[in-house]
This record gives C-alpha cells, sequence and structure tokens, in this order.
C-alpha cells in the first residue's frame, strides 16, 4: 500500500489527459449532463497508465510471487490486473527482460481508460478548473496593477 500523503508524479500530465477527455466529451453531441459526460470521460482511452512505473512494478512483482494483489479499490484492482495481464504477455516474447522493465513498458504505453472512479474525475476536474481561474485572476489583478 502507498504511504498517506505520497505525491503523484505524474499528477499534472494526468490532469491534462483527464481535461482532454473531459473537453472532448462536452464538445461530442451525447448527452451532456455532468454524471453522464464524467461516466463516459472515465471509459475513454489514456495516454499512459497513470501509475507509477515504480509502484507498478512492486505491485506486479508481488502478484507474479503469488502473494495476490493487496489494492483497496475496484477500479485499482482492475488497473493491476490489466498491467499484469500485459506483463505477462510481454514476458513471452521478452523473457530475458526484468519485471521491472516489462512493468516499465507497459504503464508508458496507452491504457485503454482511465481507471478512475466517475467520482475521482469530478474531483479532480474541479481541482484544475479552480486552479485555472485562480491563476487567471492572478493574471489580471497583476494586469491591472
Amino acid at each position: 500500500m502507498k504511504n498517506v500523503g505520497a505525491i503523484f508524479e505524474y499528477e499534472e500530465e494526468r490532469n491534462r489527459d483527464l481535461m482532454r477527455a473531459y473537453k472532448e466529451q462536452l464538445a461530442s453531441h451525447e448527452n451532456k449532463d455532468l454524471q453522464s459526460v464524467l461516466n463516459r470521460v472515465v471509459e475513454m482511452p489514456s495516454k499512459r497508465f497513470w501509475v507509477s512505473e515504480e509502484r507498478a512494478a512492486i505491485v506486479i512483482s508481488e502478484m507474479m510471487r503469488g502473494k495476490g494483489l493487496k489494492v483497496k479499490g475496484k477500479v485499482k484492482r482492475e488497473m493491476y490486473n490489466e498491467i499484469y495481464r500485459r506483463v505477462v504477455e510481454l514476458k513471452k516474447s521478452h523473457s530475458g527482460m526484468s519485471v521491472y522493465d516489462l512493468t516499465f513498458m507497459v504503464v508508458t504505453g496507452p491504457a485503454p481508460k482511465f481507471y478512475l472512479t466517475p467520482g475521482s474525475a469530478k474531483v479532480i476536474i474541479h481541482k484544475v478548473k479552480k486552479q485555472w481561474y485562480e491563476e487567471r485572476k492572478r493574471r489580471l489583478r497583476h494586469c491591472l496593477w
């Protein structure tokens, strides 16, 4: 389990990717109520798996040693199971590579979805928007002085 208060090194990149998906869904002609948009956003393909390579390698290594998946949350379990499945598949054609290297290849590649709940996506999107508006206000205030 990761440490409480741990910093997610890919937060800004993940947020940009999530906002891209959010804007794409808002621009679509489909139902635009917020819950429907968020449901579609989290199911959209993502640029990568939003977990650090090191954390994923630790979890996948434990899974390969038969220790099971000690991750809470259905969505995170689903993500690690997908990473594990891909690592096992890659290992067949790259038998000389370490679990870390194989995991790195998988994690940095495209992911089939964001592996977030719609509620988590809503919180992240709200945070990004709030930061954007605060930065914009700060710049306007600076320009006025």
